[in-house]
C-alpha cells in the first residue's frame, strides 16, 4: 500500500477530478498553512484545558519542539481525500493535514503543514527538516529503520482504469502485461514491480512500471493512455473514482491491508506525546469527527501503536 503508499491538470477535461484532487497539481514550492492548532470538543482526561491542550500530554513533549511551539509536518500533497491543495492554491488540506493540526493542538502547539514530494519526506525527517510526516505512509519493517511511527489509521490498495476498455485486472498477478502508473517511493511501486518479476519467472511478459514523482503524474498517465492500470491507497483510489465524473473505475479487489502510521525522526523523542495525543483525540471524539468528514471512516483504528508494522 502507499504508502504513499504513496501520500490530487486541469487542463485535460476528461480528469473532473482537477478542483477535488488534483487542486494546485502544480504546487510543488512547499505551500503551508500554520493556522493555530484546534482539537475541538473536549478533551478525555482530567489535564485538559478549554483550548484543547492536554496537560499532561504537554509535558510530555520535548524542550526542544515544545520552546519552537510549531510541529512542522510534510506531505505530499497530491493523494486526496488524505492531502492535497485546497482552492487557494497553497493550502494543504485533507485528512492528514486536519488531524495534524488537532494532533498539535493537544500537545499545546501548533502545526505548520508543508507540501513535500513523499519520496523526500523520510529523508527530510532524518535530516531534521520535518518534525512530523503525514502522508499516507504505510507502517513497514523496513521504513522503521529509518523512522519510528504512531499508527492511526488502516487502508489497502486497490487498483483503476479508465472507465471504458482496460485489461481485466483481479488482483496483482492478473498485471502480467499491462503498464502501470505508481508514485515513487510507495509500497505499489515495490508491488508492482516485484509482481513483474514474478510474472517473467512464469513465462509471462512482465508489468512495464511507470513511476511518478506525485500521484498527479500518475492518475494524467492513465487519462492519457500512457498507462492502463492505477494503483493507490484504497481510500485515495476511491475518493478519485467518485471525483472523476465517471472517468475512471475501480477495478479488481483491494489488497495488503496494513497500518499508516506517522513518521517521526527516530531522535526527537516525540513518539510518546504523539501517541497519547492520538488516544485523546480518539477519546473525544475528534479522531472520528475528521475521518467522516472526508469519508473514510471505515479505515478507524482504536489501538494506535509505537512502530506497529506486520511487515
Amino acid at each position: 500500500m502507499t504508502s504513499r503508499i504513496s501520500r490530487a491538470a486541469a487542463s485535460l477535461a476528461v480528469l473532473a477530478i482537477a478542483a477535488a484532487i488534483m487542486a494546485g497539481c502544480g504546487s510543488s514550492n512547499n505551500n503551508t498553512t500554520s493556522a493555530p492548532a484546534s482539537t475541538g470538543g473536549g478533551a478525555a482526561s482530567t489535564g485538559a484545558t478549554s483550548s484543547g491542550v492536554d496537560q499532561k500530554v504537554a509535558s510530555e513533549v520535548p524542550a526542544a519542539i515544545k520552546s519552537k511551539g510549531t510541529l512542522t509536518v510534510a506531505a505530499d500533497a497530491t493523494y486526496a481525500p488524505n492531502e492535497f491543495i485546497g482552492s487557494d492554491g497553497k493550502t494543504v488540506e485533507g485528512m492528514d493535514a486536519d488531524l495534524a493540526q488537532a494532533l498539535a493542538g493537544v500537545m499545546g502547539l501548533k502545526a505548520k503543514v508543508v507540501n513535500a514530494t513523499f519520496d523526500s519526506i523520510i529523508p527530510g525527517l532524518a535530516a531534521h527538516k520535518y518534525d512530523l510526516g503525514m502522508s499516507s505512509f504505510t507502517d513497514t519493517k523496513e521504513r522503521e529503520k529509518t523512522v519510528n511511527f504512531v499508527t492511526y489509521f488502516s487502508a489497502g490498495t486497490s487498483f483503476y482504469e479508465k472507465a471504458s476498455g482496460g485489461p481485466a485486472i483481479t488482483d496483482l498477478s492478473s498485471l502480467c502485461g499491462t503498464t502501470v502508473a505508481v508514485e515513487k517511493g510507495t509500497t505499489q511501486q515495490a508491488d508492482s514491480t516485484g509482481q513483474s518479476k514474478k510474472c517473467t519467472s512464469a513465462g509471462k511478459k512482465p508489468v512495464k512500471v511507470l513511476t511518478f514523482t506525485d500521484q498527479n503524474g500518475a492518475n494524467l498517465a492513465i487519462t492519457s493512455g500512457r498507462a492502463q492500470v492505477g494503483m493507490a491507497d484504497s481510500p485515495v483510489a476511491d475518493y478519485q473514482v467518485k471525483k472523476s465524473s465517471g472517468q475512471f473505475k475501480l477495478v479488481g479487489k483491494p489488497y495488503g491491508t496494513a497500518p499508516y502510521g506517522i513518521a517521526l525522526p527516530k531522535d526527537l523523542k516525540l513518539e510518546q506525546p504523539v501517541l497519547d495525543a492520538l488516544k485523546v483525540l480518539m477519546s473525544n471524539g475528534k479522531y472520528m469527527e475528521i475521518l467522516k468528514k472526508w469519508g473514510i471512516e471505515s479505515g478507524a483504528i482504536s489501538n494506535p501503536q509505537i512502530n506497529g508494522a506486520i511487515s
